[in-house]
């Protein structure tokens, strides 16, 4: 069944209000009429399962037919954090960590970062980034839209870490740790009920290098490897947040 978001105040006492492009996908390319029914979420607090009323190009209203439980969010909070890569790879990881289960994503700026990051275009290419996130949990039935923040430097980043209960910094050269190693002490630390929160870290097309390695250690974070086989930059973020989903359980794991 599809399903849209809409924001809080779209919410009525029995009704919901669809507006913009939502609605024209609704009325051209879905077709609808009155009395099809979807699935609409403010993404914080209230999902509904609805019957289209009245279709206008621009507004569409349905008629609340049962409030559903929000229950497709994994317990553990997962952000990716990725060094920006070059042409549309950052549109892939936030389309596929979406469907994953990250529940926000963190553009960064790194040593061998080869994009030339323009304070001009940021504006654009995040409402661009967030309508793919928006589509993306749409398609893959969340109960919430992640966030995309804008672009960090990587002193920023650092300073970040406190926010999270544990930060996996992903380093292809690391041969020791690895990521699987890593979660089993901190799965085991987390008490029952509570939402821990993770940062995972993710480096361009080059790499990481060892000073940032030294630096993100000294700040916090737990250099680990994912594997003897080297991962594109789009790609790792994928595999390692898959890795940290399935060891909690959220994707048939323990």
């Amino acid at each position: 069944m599809q399903r849209y978001f809409v924001s809080v105040e779209q919410f009525k006492d029995n009704t919901v209000e669809i507006t913009g492009d939502d609605a024209r996908h609704i009325t051209k390319v879905m077709r609808g009429k009155v009395g099809d029914k979807i699935i609409v979420s403010d993404g914080l607090s209230r999902e509904a399962l609805v019957e289209l009323s009245v279709l206008e190009q621009d507004l569409v209203t349905a008629n609340i037919v049962e409030h559903l439980d929000m229950l497709q969010e994994a317990q553990v909070k997962v952000t990716v954090a990725q060094s920006l890569p070059k042409g549309d790879k950052m549109e892939t990881v936030i389309q596929k960590c979406t469907e994953i289960g990250a529940v926000s994503f963190v553009p960064f700026l790194s040593e061998r970062t080869i994009v030339q990051y323009d304070s001009k275009k940021e504006e654009k290419r995040l409402d661009r980034w967030r309508k793919i996130c928006k589509e993306a949990a749409e398609q893959s039935h969340r109960n919430i839209v992640p966030v995309v923040e804008p672009s960090m430097t990587w002193s920023q980043l650092m300073k970040s870490f406190s926010k999270y209960d544990a930060v996996y910094f992903c380093y292809e050269k690391e041969h020791g740790l690895q990521l699987r190693d890593a979660l089993t002490p901190f799965i085991q630390s987390v008490t029952t009920g509570s939402a821990p929160k993770v940062l995972l870290m993710v480096g361009p097309e080059g790499g990481f290098s060892e000073a940032e390695c030294r630096k993100a250690e000294e700040a916090g974070a737990i250099s680990v490897g994912l594997g003897r086989r080297i991962l594109r930059c789009e790609t790792a973020g994928m595999v390692a947040l898959s890795c940290i989903l399935y060891d909690f359980g959220e994707m048939g794991g323990v």
